[in-house]
């Protein structure tokens, strides 16, 4: 799995269908949110990663969420532990979380309870599919290497590149926005607000 491959399984119809009914908001609420945030959550990742004091602690996590099945998302998303996702969500947004939420939130156009509820319910999965690449591509990862593959699973990925990426991926077809009064995030967020 690489970058895109992972976002393609965080972006696909089932998990969009499944996180709006959970959270009680519409598809392009959904994708707004995850527009705006999946750039921050893997920028986190790699912090975690990369960071001596967090390294283990998250390798851990990431054994753990590797044992959830993410075969079928609907089911998934049905059994998620939103407590959980809530404090993944803090781990890889830090002393920034409470910031990046209202953020969203306001990029959005939704409150921020419904936004955190969104995050809440997408980060568990990107830790299960984080987790379980970590195990297929190198089980006998240790701490001290996690942030060299994490690096290399997502590609290098820094917010500029997921950026880029979610603007191919939820654009589709359709011609990427100029990068002006806001840039290519702002023109996405328009494109999915609804």
């Amino acid at each position: 799995m690489d970058l895109k491959a992972l976002m393609e399984t965080m972006l696909s119809t089932d998990s969009i269908e499944s996180m709006s009914k959970a959270a009680e908001v519409s598809e392009g609420e959904v994708k707004s949110v995850l527009a705006s945030a999946l750039p921050s959550l893997l920028d986190g990742v790699q912090e975690q990663a990369n960071d001596a004091e967090t390294a283990e602690g998250f390798l851990g996590a990431l054994g753990q969420h590797a044992q959830v099945d993410t075969g079928d998302i609907a089911s998934f998303f049905s059994n998620v532990d939103v407590e959980d996702g809530g404090k993944i969500v803090g781990h890889l947004l830090g002393a920034n979380t409470e910031t990046a939420t209202q953020e969203v939130s306001e990029r959005a156009g939704l409150g921020s309870g419904k936004t955190a509820l969104i995050l809440a319910l997408a980060a568990p999965l990107l830790m299960s599919l984080l987790g379980q690449q970590q195990q297929q591509t190198a089980p006998a990862t240790t701490s001290a290497n996690i942030g060299g593959l994490m690096s290399g699973l997502l590609g290098g990925a820094g917010s500029s590149n997921a950026t880029s990426l979610l603007g191919s991926l939820l654009g589709g077809g359709m011609q990427q926005p100029q990068q002006q009064s806001g840039g290519l995030l702002s023109g996405l967020l328009n494109l999915f607000r609804g």
